[in-house]
């Protein structure tokens, strides 16, 4: 806004003098102020739309093994309480979640709709995605065509196989950060760096890095993930630093 002002003002001083800049400062603003709640607008409209896409998948998925549990139906409470949805947010949520559980869903069509809103933004997909594995796995049990539909999922937001990986490796850090370290923790731990058991010291330190950076709360954030999702990306950020002091621990 304020680049705005500016440049109007002095073409208002350049054309009226004084008065002219004043003139152009106030229109500078007027159209500031515009652009300004129409990029909010839309902002808004986006962030509801990938809050309603996330919990209508979640219910398609949750359905797909044919039957929705306990667990699963848990799992959604616990989203929404974790993103502070109260009132008529929670109920927009839990008809998402119902309308992902009929029988004519279009799932592809969904799917088509988060590429659209995450504009190819990688790590909001993964973000997308990794609450999809969250609720699936609940009930501890990951069934054959869940897991088929959560590759659908993957291939349909533009996620590959070894971000599913990835996002898995995330939610078995998670479950052994209470359970101590163990072998298959710290295989799980490279995996969510995304480097090999044999990567050097520094490049491990990169990967880490980068990661921190591309999931920072406040990045994603400009990039489009609800505020209602911060506690999310910051229990990425937490299993990443976490993957990170756990390789740095077992080599000493």
């Amino acid at each position: 806004m304020l680049f705005l002002i500016i440049v109007f003002g002095l073409i208002g001083l350049a054309v009226g003098g004084p008065i002219g800049l004043l003139v152009g400062g106030g229109l500078g603003w007027w159209l500031g102020r515009r652009i300004s709640r129409r990029l909010n607008a839309a902002r808004v409209q986006i962030q509801e739309g990938f809050l309603e896409s996330i919990f209508s998948v979640m219910g398609c998925l949750c359905q797909a093994d044919g039957k929705v549990t306990e667990g699963e139906l848990d799992v959604a409470e616990k989203l929404f309480d974790q993103m502070h949805l109260q009132g008529e947010h929670r109920a927009k949520a839990r008809a998402a979640f119902d309308r992902g559980r009929a029988a004519d869903f279009n799932l592809d069509a969904e799917l088509a709709k988060v590429n659209r809103l995450t504009q190819r933004q990688p790590v909001l997909r993964q973000v997308f995605l990794q609450v999809q594995l969250s609720a699936i796995a609940a009930d501890g049990v990951l069934h054959p065509a869940e897991h088929e539909m959560i590759l659908r999922v993957a291939r349909g937001v533009g996620c590959s196989e070894a971000e599913v990986q990835q996002i898995e490796a995330m939610l078995h850090g998670a479950a052994a950060n209470s359970q101590g370290a163990s072998e298959e923790a710290l295989k799980d731990a490279y995996r969510v760096l995304g480097v090999s058991e044999d990567a050097s010291d520094a490049e491990i330190k990169k990967a880490y890095r980068r990661l921190m950076s591309q999931n920072h709360p406040d990045k994603l954030a400009g990039k489009g993930l609800p505020e209602s999702m911060r506690e999310v990306a910051q229990a990425r950020t937490s299993e990443i630093g976490n993957a990170y002091e756990r390789i740095r621990a077992a080599r000493g």
